[in-house]
């Protein structure tokens, strides 16, 4: 592969992420929540109740950031945090009644992200973009698992 090409989609994937969170906090502040926080009530409004550690490696935080989003969030009222019905030091957070209030007048700053993105763009252009990345992400992966195993 041409090493500049390389360079250049590796430029442009980084510049579509970072302008892509820049919108995404952008679109949340005027309700007073970041992405991480937007994140951890999508997960809760989709998926229920959810062990709070799970949310380590779904939003790829450290756990000092998310325990500080989870108070920030249990703070605000819109999640609770409860102790874990097999095991008391598992954290269990569920979505409040104010928290669904909240969800349901928030706009969703994802789909907006990919309309602006990719409207007009035709599916096939972007089944290659997906496949592209998706097999570089998972080579990337597959080293960083291979890697720890040395």
């Amino acid at each position: 592969m041409d090493h500049l090409k390389g360079n250049a989609a590796a430029g442009w994937i980084k510049r579509y992420f970072m302008a892509s969170r820049e919108l995404m906090e952008v679109i949340l502040r005027p309700h007073d929540l970041g992405s991480t926080q937007w994140y951890v009530l999508w997960k809760l409004v989709n998926s229920g109740p959810t062990v709070q550690r799970e949310f380590l490696d779904l939003l790829q935080v450290e756990k000092a950031t998310l325990s500080a989003v989870v108070s920030a969030l249990v703070r605000k009222g819109f999640i609770v945090q409860t102790p874990g019905a097999s095991d008391q030091r598992q954290r269990v957070l569920s979505i409040t009644p104010a928290g669904l209030i909240l969800w349901q007048g928030l706009p969703d700053p994802i789909d907006l992200i990919l309309k602006l993105s990719f409207e007009g763009v035709d599916d096939a252009e972007l089944a290659i973009l997906v496949r592209v990345l998706q097999t570089a992400t998972e080579r990337l992966n597959h080293q960083l698992k291979e890697g720890s195993k040395t």
